[in-house]
């Protein structure tokens, strides 16, 4: 699949010193959802600010749709959706209005069938005529997408859409973005909930202190990078471990009920099997076994913790 976004060498240092971006790369195919998992000050509103045209890069490059962001400005971001992490509306504007004027600032044509469509998709054709005060904070964040949407865009940049918002509205957003990508729309996200990412992602990028340290396919790194965990529901307790079962790494949980055997999916030999037969052995009887792969949760805060060891 081709590449809408190419990013190059991409650095940001700021007059105090500081390296917000340390020689970035990064392609990003069209159609696809990206997710940007980071600690706060990674890196991730920077580097989209800079592909957005926000903020300018100390060197590197990058292109949009085959723009350079440079010396093509106008034609990549016409080309881009921005939903910023803060809200900023006119909170006296009608919702309509916002919406039709976002278009008209990037030279398109009026279009109130268009218009008309996204706000029926984000479920704000009934507010149409509200005021932007008048909404909640979830209504506000819809409206901020519309105005992204406004102008057609192939590339639709989500920084926090989710901050600040309920559990339930949560997931109907989850559910919103799904259906733009279903209509071509390339979207990029950044987010701090784990959970955003696994629902929805393709492909997921972690960078920290302005290094992008993993780029990869969401089942794939799940596959290479997680674990899994082996509970072992025991017939009776236990009151502490034998230590003829010290070269696994066991632990004792539920009241002495249930030993958990954390392993790697990727070993050669996990040593599950092994443990089995050693509690028969000991006459350790168990009743059920499950087990449970790692989350991406696990996995991103593995990898920030190797990188803050190296």
């Amino acid at each position: 699949m081709a590449s809408i976004i190419t990013v190059s060498g991409l650095t940001k240092n700021y007059a105090s010193g500081f390296q917000a971006l340390k020689g970035v790369d990064l392609e990003i195919e069209e159609g696809e959802i990206f997710a940007l998992l980071g600690p706060n000050g990674a890196g991730k509103t920077t580097m989209i600010s800079i592909i957005c045209g926000n903020v300018r890069a100390s060197g590197g490059s990058v292109t949009v749709a085959g723009h350079d962001i440079v010396r093509n400005y106008r034609e990549s971001r016409a080309a881009i959706g921005l939903v910023p992490q803060e809200l900023h509306t006119d909170a006296f504007e009608r919702v309509i209005d916002t919406v039709r004027f976002s278009r008209g600032l990037f030279g398109k044509p009026r279009n109130d069938a268009y218009i008309e469509k996204v706000l029926r998709d984000l479920s704000l054709w009934d507010k149409r005529h509200n005021k932007m005060l008048e909404l909640s904070g979830g209504m506000k964040r819809r409206v901020m997408i519309a105005k992204a949407l406004s102008h057609e865009p192939r590339v639709l940049f989500l920084d926090e859409p989710t901050a600040g918002v309920d559990v339930e509205l949560r997931r109907d957003m989850w559910k919103l973005i799904g259906e733009l990508r279903q209509t071509g729309v390339t979207i990029i996200l950044t987010t701090h909930y784990i959970e955003e990412a696994e629902e929805m992602a393709d492909r997921v990028g972690v960078i920290n202190k302005g290094e992008l340290i993993l780029v990869e396919d969401k089942t794939a790194l799940m596959k290479k990078l997680g674990r899994k965990t082996l509970t072992v529901t025991l017939s009776d307790r236990l009151h502490a471990l034998p230590p003829e079962l010290s070269e696994w790494n066991l632990s004792l949980n539920g009241e002495g009920c249930e030993i958990e055997y954390v392993f790697d999916t990727q070993a050669e030999r996990t040593g599950v099997s092994s443990l089995l037969r050693r509690l028969g052995d000991l006459g350790i009887g168990y009743k059920d076994l499950n087990t449970q792969q790692s989350s991406l949760e696990d996995i991103f805060v593995s990898l920030v913790h190797q990188e803050k060891a190296a």
